[in-house]
């Protein structure tokens, strides 16, 4: 009778253990993203409902929630310390956490390349970059993907981002009103912000971002390498969502338009016209920004932003993406 009392109790004490080993391992999920038509496809996906459906099927997660940042930097931040598990971030963003902070944080698929505009009051004159030199421009802080193309930009062109003008860093909001204003000279900023300010009637595009570097990285999705070793059943589906969201921004704009209208209040017609505009696309395939991403860490190096050069091997896991293409 003893003996049985004591087998019962190890067969108790065993599945508690494991259960409780379960428990562990589960985790609320927090989405980040930024509101930029950049990132349609985290939007796209949310108002289908994959999110939340799809992630909840799987035993290690609880629940999920997002949080939107106003760019890269500090969301770059809210990823190393997890107080986020996923982001729709920009590429750059991610190089000083990494390099900085020894945050190990992972790009797990691209999400869009091109996106952003110069932008400069509607009687304003432009003929090149030359004639930024003596101005006060606006663009989002350093590390971020538009601070750091608009530098590279500048020094390609023989301007000392630090003495030839002012580069100051705002978010778009209070880069919009300040362009407005009269306060700043020209803003640099990721659509919509563009398109807002055109069809207000008060600055022009007169540069995109493509031009400045034809088919460059922007915005990307990562997670953590904690993440990846905890969760990679969580990782994988994260990436089937991406891909197939991305399918279906791209084959129904409209439809995505609509979505993202109803996540950032940006009416459907305006985002309508920044997406018929812009000169962004959106992707998943990882493979097509590595070489991109690697001269963004080589630039803010160079610049002095960061102390070590990162390579592709930092910054990359395609794993799951290849996974899923793949049909694995």
């Amino acid at each position: 009778m003893k003996k049985m009392l004591f087998v019962g109790l190890a067969v108790i004490l065993i599945a508690a253990i494991a259960f409780s080993g379960c428990l562990g391992k589960s985790t609320d999920i927090v989405i980040g993203y930024q509101p930029s038509t950049h990132q349609m496809a985290f939007t796209t996906a949310k108002a289908l409902g994959w999110w939340e459906s799809n992630l909840t099927l799987l035993p290690d997660v609880t629940g999920v929630s997002d949080r939107s940042f106003p760019n890269g930097p500090p969301e770059a931040t809210a990823l190393s310390s997890d107080a986020i598990q996923v982001a729709y971030i920009g590429a750059a963003p991610l190089i000083p956490a990494v390099a900085q902070e020894n945050a190990d944080l992972k790009i797990i698929a691209a999400v869009q390349i091109n996106g952003s505009s110069l932008v400069i009051p509607v009687d304003a004159v432009y003929n090149g970059p030359a004639d930024l030199v003596g101005k006060t421009v606006a663009t989002f802080p350093p590390g971020s993907i538009q601070d750091t193309l608009l530098k590279q930009w500048l020094a390609d062109n023989g301007i000392d981002y630090e003495k030839d003008l002012n580069l100051t860093s705002m978010d778009a909001p209070a880069a919009q009103t300040a362009l407005l204003a009269g306060q700043i000279d020209a803003v640099f900023l990721p659509h919509p912000s563009p398109s807002i300010i055109v069809q207000s009637g008060y600055g022009k595009i007169v540069m995109d971002s493509g031009e400045m570097d034809p088919d460059h990285a922007c915005c990307v999705l990562a997670v953590s390498q904690a993440f990846i070793d905890a969760h990679p059943d969580v990782v994988r589906e994260i990436v089937k969502i991406h891909v197939e969201a991305t399918k279906y921004t791209q084959e129904h704009p409209e439809e995505a338009a609509k979505y993202y209208s109803e996540a950032t209040d940006i009416s459907e017609d305006l985002v309508l016209v920044s997406i018929g505009e812009w000169d962004g696309h959106w992707i998943s395939d990882p493979h097509l920004i590595e070489d991109f991403v690697v001269s963004y860490a080589k630039s803010q190096y160079d610049q002095g932003l960061v102390p070590k050069l990162l390579t592709k091997e930092d910054l990359f896991d395609t794993s799951f993406y290849d996974d899923y293409v793949n049909g694995n």
